[in-house]
């Protein structure tokens, strides 16, 4: 049996464990961290993901450790609402439903179900050599040889990096905060996820279990330089229920870092290695659908391999399958973060009206074309 290495225990590479698990290939995945712990904020699993999930017969358990989202609510800085979607007609649809989860929740889920002694923890990936296998050596001295290798360690990948043509990080010039606060939010928000479009900046919200609400806060970089970094002192404008949430949020959990992308690229294989997630195909998290994108790249991965066929053509007909949708998401995913991010106060008044007139049918269209999973359940063996 081929020796299947993946590079990254993220929920993209851990997925993809799963997938391979779960059709009866043996894989290990290396992780840099010494341990899989509860560190960073919260993950909105949408129904695409979850009917990946659903496939992969872990939705419930997903389902019972998150909250449900029914509804999705862009507003104003003062949380009057622009557009209102309703996720249930998805959820009928589908069969499942969005969740919001605490990131590490749904990681270890997804490890438990892998099994940790599948794991290798605290292996960096220093240098990757391409021969009939691949070598891989690691910062501690180690090294360890694979016949494949899915490279699933992020939009910084070493595997891109070092065996693919260069590739362009492209920075938006907006900075991310994201936490997660201990305050119960009133009735209202049950079930629901907002995003409050300011100037320049947006605050969004969601609960991830019945004490914590996971929030992120996106800001021109020229306004945080103005005002010092201080998150009160630039959301001060918005609804107290922002400024609750902020001030109820401990400093020290608090992750910051700045919105970038990967410019698409179009060759996602080289012989024995691929890309998957982040290092393919990295989004700015406009659409909600980065680790999203991920899972669907884990489960189409699994689908296609067959040990039998020569691995070039199992890499060539997953970027195929692939490529289009994730690419779709990526440049529409920028095009939301600019718009989002408007400064001058006549382009927000026109871009709120025509919020506002969008038609309902409009707004489930675009979801539509993101949920839709028809071209996976063509792949089932």
């Amino acid at each position: 049996m081929k020796r299947i290495a993946i590079i990254g225990a993220g929920i993209g590479g851990l997925t993809t464990a799963l997938a391979f698990k779960q059709k009866g290939f043996n894989v290990t995945v290396y992780e840099s961290a010494a341990e899989i712990k509860p560190v960073g904020a919260g993950i909105g699993i949408a129904n695409n993901a979850m009917q990946v999930f659903k496939k992969l017969n872990i939705h419930e358990k997903i389902e019972n450790a998150g909250v449900k989202v029914s509804y999705m609510n862009i507003t104003d800085h003062q949380l009057q609402s622009l557009s209102i979607i309703d996720l249930n007609e998805f959820e009928v649809k589908y069969g499942v439903c969005n969740i919001s989860i605490h990131r590490a929740v749904l990681q270890n889920i997804l490890a438990e179900e892998i099994s940790f002694e599948n794991i290798k923890l605290s292996k960096r990936l220093l240098k990757i050599e391409q021969n009939e296998n691949v070598k891989l050596i690691f910062e501690d001295g180690s090294n360890e040889t694979a016949d494949v290798v899915i490279a699933a360690d992020g939009i910084k990948s070493v595997v891109r990096n070092q065996l693919f043509d260069q590739s362009q990080i492209r920075d938006t010039n907006q900075i991310c905060w994201r936490g997660v606060s201990k305050i119960s939010l009133p009735k209202d928000y049950n079930n629901k996820a907002v995003e409050a479009w300011g100037k320049g900046k947006r605050f969004g919200f969601v609960q991830i279990n019945n004490q914590d609400t996971y929030w992120y806060a996106v800001v021109n970089e020229s306004l945080v330089i103005r005002h010092n970094d201080s998150l009160h002192d630039l959301f001060k404008g918005f609804n107290n229920d922002v400024l609750n949430i902020i001030e109820n949020t401990s400093d020290d959990t608090v992750i910051k870092n700045r919105i970038i992308d990967l410019k698409p690229i179009y060759k996602w294989y080289n012989k024995n290695v691929c890309l998957l997630g982040d290092a393919a195909h990295a989004t700015t998290p406009n659409l909600g659908q980065g680790a999203c994108q991920a899972i669907e790249d884990a489960y189409a991965l699994a689908q296609v391999y067959n040990p039998n066929k020569p691995i070039e053509a199992v890499f060539e007909e997953y970027q195929i399958v692939r490529i289009k949708k994730s690419h779709s998401i990526v440049n529409s995913s920028w095009r939301i973060g600019k718009i989002s991010h408007f400064e001058n106060i006549l382009a927000i008044y026109f871009r709120n009206l025509v919020m506002r007139c969008i038609p309902t049918s409009a707004n489930s269209k675009q979801l539509q074309s993101i949920f839709n999973m028809d071209y996976l359940d063509n792949m089932d063996i």
